[in-house]
């Protein structure tokens, strides 16, 4: 009985393969510029402009791999906000949306590929995996620490929303020149999709 296997051209395992670890290493690298807003243990990064136009490039099992290979790496090494690094970080007031960074990066990446890499649709995709981030981030952070939801919402969602309202646009015009701000952005571009 002979066996058979589909066969995958190199090039494309080792490309994607490429970007995949490269989003989870510029997630990483965006996790270290780290603002501590006061009053609220999450931190403001650019993480999750990291996350959800990394996944909006990558498509959905790329995205998701990559959010994956993110998390797990920041078991071992200090690549959670501000160096952290351990089950601790997971475990901690982050860690909701350190979970929702890696179901963004599937939800995103499959909306994108349902929908186009337009900006008038990478920006809808891209709230919605806010959204994603933001739920259980927000279920955890008010798991961890001893106040109501008031201070949940404000502390976890609300001081972030101007911030996450910019990285959106930033990635959108990245991701599609022809966004009515993409000019802005000329000179930071990605290549075409590994796909």
């Amino acid at each position: 009985m002979q066996s058979r296997s589909v066969a995958v051209p190199r090039t494309d395992v080792v490309v994607s393969t490429v970007a995949v670890v490269s989003v989870a290493l510029l997630t990483a690298l965006a996790a270290q510029i780290s603002i501590t807003l006061p009053g609220t243990p999450v931190p403001q990064t650019l993480q999750t402009m990291a996350v959800l136009g990394g996944s909006a490039y990558l498509g959905s099992r790329r995205g998701l791999a990559a959010m994956l290979l993110y998390v797990g790496m920041g078991l071992f090494l200090p690549f959670y906000a501000g160096g952290a690094q351990g089950w601790s970080e997971v475990t901690g007031a982050s860690g909701g949306y350190l979970v929702g960074f890696i179901a963004a990066g599937y939800v995103v990446g499959r909306l994108r590929e349902m929908n186009g890499s337009r900006w008038v649709a990478t920006v809808p995709a891209m709230l919605l995996g806010s959204v994603v981030v933001y739920v259980p981030g927000l279920i955890w952070l008010k798991h961890s620490v001893p106040f109501d939801w008031g201070w949940t919402i404000h502390y976890g969602l609300t001081v972030f929303i101007v911030g996450d309202l910019l990285k959106i646009a930033a990635d959108a015009a990245i991701l599609d020149p022809r966004a009515p701000w993409g000019r802005l952005f000329d000179r930071i571009r990605f290549p075409d999709r590994p796909y």
